[in-house]
């Protein structure tokens, strides 16, 4: 088994981080530059920055706070939001991106998939799923713009489009268990994970040690991303990575 990466996610608004239950009231969660730089001291292998309202809104990510947040870590990192064309994603990564993740516009326009990857290589594109369980068709649709539109799409048919047209490794959120600390939303992420041939990073309902070892056995996860639990130092991610050892599973 490799080893598994433990990923607090950046939740950005306005230039400030947030942090929510299932999308929705969002209270402060701090500052960007110094959550970042924080997590990087305390052993994080990567980060996620999603620049949650940028696609509602209109516009493009704030490349100033990803550039100062850049400059303040050395692992891996991950931006997302607002991105709409390949000329978005360079400035991005000259910003100080690692890797780039598109949501919305990846739905609205799937060839953006391989264009990324094209020009800066699958391990740079980073397809993001939002879900939610939809009980008529008893299996997940995927939902753009914040979580705010259904698209009417499957969405374990979406990650395996996702994957067959470049992406490098998907981002897959429970809308069902965001938020909620109750754990990650295991059947989704399992069927997903084994459905495709790329690294799947577990995200939504993170409240403890156990839920990130269940995600990554159970759920075959191969990265689990946290956000509220880091943020407002319920747990730490030494504590997480601790805990993973002790359960015989390999982390950095």
């Amino acid at each position: 088994m490799l080893a598994k990466r433990i990923i607090p996610c950046l939740d950005v608004k306005d230039g400030r981080v947030v942090k929510g239950v299932n999308f929705v009231q969002l209270k402060d969660a701090g500052d960007p530059v110094e959550l970042a730089a924080l997590y990087d001291q305390e052993g994080a292998d990567e980060l996620v920055f999603l620049d949650i309202s940028a696609s509602v809104e209109g516009r493009e990510t704030m490349v100033d706070v990803v550039r100062e947040t850049a400059g303040s870590i050395s692992i891996p990192f991950t931006v997302g939001g607002g991105i709409k064309s390949v000329e978005d994603m360079q400035r991005i990564l000259r910003a100080g991106a690692d890797k780039i993740g598109i949501n919305t516009a990846a739905v609205l326009d799937p060839g953006l998939i391989t264009e990324g990857a094209t020009r800066f290589g699958s391990q740079c594109v980073v397809v993001a799923i939002d879900a939610r369980y939809n009980p008529e068709w008893q299996d997940w649709e995927v939902y753009t713009h914040g979580g705010r539109k259904s698209t009417g799409i499957r969405a374990v048919e979406w990650a395996e489009e996702a994957v067959r047209l470049g992406a490098g490794e998907l981002l897959l959120t429970s809308m069902d268990a965001d938020g909620t600390k109750d754990g990650f939303d295991l059947p989704l992420t399992s069927v997903i994970s084994r459905k495709v041939s790329v690294p799947v990073i577990a995200s939504g309902g993170a409240g403890q040690v156990d839920h990130f070892e269940q995600v990554l056995t159970e759920g075959c996860a191969d990265a689990a991303l946290a956000a509220s639990i880091f943020h407002y130092k319920e747990i730490s991610i030494a504590e997480v990575k601790e805990g993973l050892r002790e359960k015989g599973v390999p982390v950095r």
